[in-house]
């Protein structure tokens, strides 16, 4: 049986597309705009377009599956060495050596089936080592007895020869498992794994599948998670499950053979990664001029609570606990400050108490902002992503404090 390759249609981050209209049905072109419509403007043909389509990526990048005909490749503007970087800080890859290896990927569909292979390998190594078991807690009404008795169940139902009994299961099918369990079979249904990797992930599979029930795990149960001497290793693992559980979307489709696409919000990336960055190198940049900062807080309006709003960053002086800085990244394609935001910024420091306010963008704005809102100043500042993020760093922190950081650390 023959199969053909699915036509892939490459846009890059908000670079219209032009094709002929032969080239997309009209089904699979509303298919695009009801399901994908976040991720991709789609103009249909009509007089003002040329009657062709004219498709726009909005800060996205991934895959998209549409159908097994055609496919979607979102392209990152960044490079996509930079891009990895991100990702090392957004989900702490940096610290478990993830990446190492990995910067010679081409594209980001083969950077995310060789970290598919590493994650389902090492599944199958703590697999071969035995995986976590814990105590579970259970009740069942048993012909036997197994643990403790429930003794007011045997006085109200004394003709019930079964016993309610309270006991603990020695299990492996605990949370930590199912996390494994859940994410390799979205990675199995994503269709973005060659057959070269494919058979790692279903050997993987079914070796926890054998385990554990399979049940949908959310993200945020990979965050903030206890381990001890036995689980240790599973931080790692449930590092990569993170990223995969984050960025693998539902599928339009229904049913078991449905594929689910894999979508990177720039937008949240960049917003996560500039934080993560900037914690990373608190110890040596902030601390030293005795700052602090704190990620997404959260800043109540009125005494009922029932109003507020998440400010991307705060720089603290560490003295004396008062706000210095608000910060908010935006990832846009803009050559100004849209006046919104300045709005915004500027609520952001009155409720803090504020009198510096920033924005940070991934490029240059061709008219800066450098403003004052009564005693606020709005600044836009750049942590590019264009060059070395490291240095990009470096230069946005000298551009924020005013002084030259490298000097500052001794480098």
């Amino acid at each position: 049986m023959n199969v053909t390759s699915p036509q892939i249609i490459e846009l890059t981050e908000y670079v219209p597309y032009v094709l002929p209209r032969s080239l997309l049905s009209d089904a699979v072109g509303e298919m695009l705009w009801r399901d994908y419509g976040t991720q991709v403007n789609v103009d249909f043909p009509s007089p003002k377009t040329g009657d062709r389509w004219r498709l726009t990526a909005q800060g996205w990048v991934g895959h998209i599956p549409l159908t097994s005909e055609h496919h979607i490749a979102l392209r990152p503007k960044v490079k996509l060495g930079n891009l990895l970087g991100m990702l090392e800080y957004a989900y702490d890859l940096k610290s478990f050596h993830f990446l190492e290896g990995l910067v010679d990927c081409q594209t980001l569909e083969e950077f995310y089936e060789r970290l598919a292979d590493i994650l389902a390998r090492r599944i199958l190594n703590r697999g071969r080592q035995g995986f976590y078991c814990a105590y579970i807690p259970k009740t069942e009404h048993l012909p036997y007895i197994r643990g403790r008795i429930d003794i007011q169940q045997m006085v109200t139902r004394p003709w019930d020869t079964n016993i309610q009994c309270h006991y603990e299961e020695h299990t492996a099918d605990v949370e930590e498992n199912q996390i494994l369990a859940w994410t390799l079979w979205c990675i199995a249904r994503s269709g973005l794994c060659t057959e070269r990797v494919m058979p790692t992930v279903r050997c993987a599979y079914h070796l926890v599948q054998g385990l554990v029930t399979l049940q949908q795990c959310n993200p945020r149960t990979c965050i903030g998670r206890q381990y001890n001497r036995l689980n240790e290793d599973y931080r790692s693992l449930h590092a990569l499950c993170r990223f995969f559980l984050e960025h693998i979307a539902p599928s339009h489709e229904t049913g078991a053979n449905a594929t689910l696409p894999f979508l990177v919000n720039m937008s949240q990336l960049y917003e996560r990664f500039v934080a993560l960055w900037l914690k990373a190198h608190r110890e040596t940049a902030l601390k030293r001029q005795a700052l602090d900062i704190q990620s997404q807080e959260r800043v109540y309006l009125g005494q009922a609570q029932t109003l507020y709003f998440d400010i991307d960053l705060v720089i603290y002086d560490t003295a004396t606990g008062i706000a210095k800085y608000v910060l908010d990244t935006k990832y846009k394609a803009a050559d100004k400050p849209a006046s919104g935001d300045i709005s915004q910024m500027v609520a952001y420091a009155e409720a803090k108490g504020c009198q510096e306010a920033i924005l940070i963008y991934p490029t240059p704005l061709a008219e800066p902002l450098n403003i004052k809102v009564g005693n606020i100043r709005v600044r836009s500042l750049t942590f590019s992503l264009a060059g070395d993020l490291e240095q990009a760093g470096y230069d946005f922190l000298q551009n924020l404090l005013g002084v030259d950081i490298l000097a500052l650390i001794g480098e």
